[in-house]
């Protein structure tokens, strides 16, 4: 029986709003595939440019770590520049910095390269969540925000399948070359569609609150890949970075609430008091240091460990990615009708299974037992992806919609950065230790491997306890819309 009957007469997503939104995930997919699409070409990388492994995975840290630290700002660009400058400034950016790791002649120019094409990217995302959340109808967001949880989710994902088929033809610029294009379509695109949905305003700017977010943020970060890096011989103190990272988090947070008050925080932290929101955002951080973790260390794995060139490591990769893309707008309708809570408890104990059945994983496992279990953490991941960001924003009053996305996606991009550098750190120290005690480096490789699944099971248990604890938003309200007229297209 239908439980709503006024569901034909609430706001509906004005005309224009499918086509815009759509321009904004096909630009989203292609600069989130990005993220991850070097994992599978580290080894090969680690030989060509000859760096190490803890050195390599800065090509993904980096390129997190870069959003992470510009994401913050976007409160504050959503606010003094219309949509369609954003957009133009973002894909700009992308564009750039992918001509610029397709040109690389060497690691420093590639990770330039990927820093610009994270600059871009960072400013995408929030973009993309901040429309739907203004656009579209409170009882149509769980199928909205399902679609743009194939962004964040599967396009990282299908990444490693993607560099995988172009490293077993083509050089590793090509990952590069073959997206330009790409990217360039969807600009060209986007500049004939995209206009300004929401008003613009002059908010102060603090620049001051930058400079101690990329402190923040990039200390962290940072002190957590030192830890691999002091196992080669680092010269840098691991506690040095980290005493910035935090004491610069503590004064960035201190600072924004002292401003919030007067509307001039760079990040209002007012979000945090909706226990919805911060319960949902620590449960997605988790997943989201599972989904970096995995994606980075299981193609070390196969081919490291089992030996499979990068192709096959790609397509083992695929049916993974390919589940979470078909469940994720099943996910999304199903949470339009039943809540978070049902989906979210079953899907944390799956992403946990997963994570404690790969510490099982060793040279004599069978590759049909790898893409199973790696197909059940994708399981996971889309059950409870959708039901987070859709109960943790929609639980926000509007005036926070876009304070609430920056936080969402600059501590989703921490998280993924944080379980990059954990699961590698936990690697390289364990795998050094045994290598200095006499094991053979492929056993030791296989140790350190080991360890660090363990370590992602261990941290998954929590999410798993904090999942019994979401809710529906106590006020589901359609949000407010624009004049129809405002969402023009070309």
């Amino acid at each position: 029986m239908d439980t709503s009957p006024n569901k034909n007469e609430a706001a509906q997503l004005p005309p224009g709003g499918k086509l815009l939104i759509g321009v904004l995930v096909v630009a989203a997919f292609v600069m989130i595939l990005n993220e991850t699409i070097m994992s599978v070409a580290l080894p090969r990388l680690m030989v060509d440019l000859s760096i190490t492994a803890t050195t390599a995975q800065w090509l993904t840290t980096g390129f997190m770590l870069t959003m992470a630290v510009v994401i913050p700002t976007t409160g504050y660009l959503f606010q003094r520049f219309t949509l369609r400058q954003v957009f133009v400034a973002a894909m700009t950016l992308f564009t750039v910095g992918t001509l610029l790791a397709a040109s690389a002649p060497g690691f420093e120019l590639l990770l330039a390269g990927r820093i610009v094409q994270a600059s871009g990217t960072a400013l995408m995302l929030p973009l993309l969540m901040n429309t739907v959340l203004n656009l579209v109808p409170a009882h149509e967001r769980g199928k909205m925000m399902g679609v743009i949880s194939i962004v964040i989710a599967v396009a990282p994902a299908v990444g490693p399948t993607i560099s995988g088929v172009i490293l077993d033809a083509l050089d590793w610029r090509w990952m590069f070359w073959l997206v330009l294009p790409i990217a360039l379509i969807a600009f060209g695109i986007g500049v004939g569609l995209v206009k300004n949905v929401t008003p613009t305003s002059r908010p102060s700017f603090d620049g001051l609150s930058v400079v101690l977010s990329a402190l923040a943020f990039g200390g962290l970060v940072y002190g957590l890949s030192s830890i691999g890096h002091s196992a080669e011989g680092s010269s840098i103190p691991v506690w040095v970075p980290l005493t910035v990272g935090v004491v610069a988090l503590a004064i960035f947070v201190m600072r924004q609430i002292a401003r919030q008050d007067s509307e001039r925080a760079l990040l209002n932290m007012r979000p945090f008091s909706t226990p919805t929101f911060t319960i949902g955002l620590g449960m997605l951080m988790i997943s989201m240091m599972a989904l970096f973790g995995a994606l980075i260390l299981l193609p070390m794995y196969l081919q490291n460990i089992l030996g499979l060139d990068t192709l096959t490591t790609g397509l083992m990769l695929l049916p993974g990615g390919l589940t979470m893309g078909l469940l994720a707008p099943f996910v999304g309708r199903a949470f339009d009708r039943i809540g978070p809570r049902p989906l979210v408890i079953p899907g944390a104990m799956i992403v946990s299974a997963a994570l404690w059945a790969m510490t099982l994983l060793d040279a004599e496992s069978s590759l049909p037992m790898v893409v199973a279990i790696h197909c059940v953490l994708s399981v996971g991941l889309a059950t409870i992806m959708t039901p987070l960001m859709t109960s943790s924003l929609g639980s926000l009053p509007k005036h926070l919609y876009s304070h609430g996305s920056a936080i969402f996606n600059t501590l989703q991009q921490l998280a993924g950065a944080a379980g990059t550098a954990l699961f590698v750190t936990v690697m390289s120290t364990t795998a050094a230790s045994r290598v200095a005690s006499g094991v053979a480096e492929t056993a030791a490789s296989q140790d350190g491997i080991h360890t660090a699944f363990l370590c992602g099971g261990v941290v998954s248990l929590v999410a798993v306890a904090a999942s019994f604890f979401i809710r529906r938003p106590a006020t589901d309200q359609p949000a407010e819309h624009v004049q129809p007229e405002e969402v023009r297209t070309a």
